[in-house]
């Protein structure tokens, strides 16, 4: 399929040439990945980095995915859980005599 049958290449400027090039091979390989999908050959479709927290396979760093990774259970003291219930009356307290 000839999308540029009447445009004349050579007065185009480079950049526009480079992007063209650029379309025209992601073009064919999104027509390749839809020949592969329609004949059942479909192939995994993730080429590009993905935004957000990567999957797991990829957090492990080349240990063995399947293998969960177990995290030591973090517990408080009572002291600390102390600290933090004082901490926390003591800013309620301020929020009601603030209101009144």
């Amino acid at each position: 399929m000839s999308y540029i049958a009447n445009i004349n290449i050579k007065n185009l400027s480079q950049d526009v040439l480079e992007k063209a090039k650029a379309i025209r091979s992601e073009i064919d390989k999104l027509e390749k990945q839809l020949a592969d999908i329609l004949s059942g050959n479909e192939v995994s479709t993730v080429t590009k980095s993905r935004r957000g927290r990567p999957p797991r396979v990829l957090a492990t760093n080349g240990a063995s995915p399947s293998a969960p990774v177990k995290r030591k259970k973090r517990n408080l003291s009572p002291e600390a859980r102390a600290r933090i219930v004082a901490a926390v009356k003591a800013r309620w307290e301020r929020e009601k005599s603030n209101k009144t």
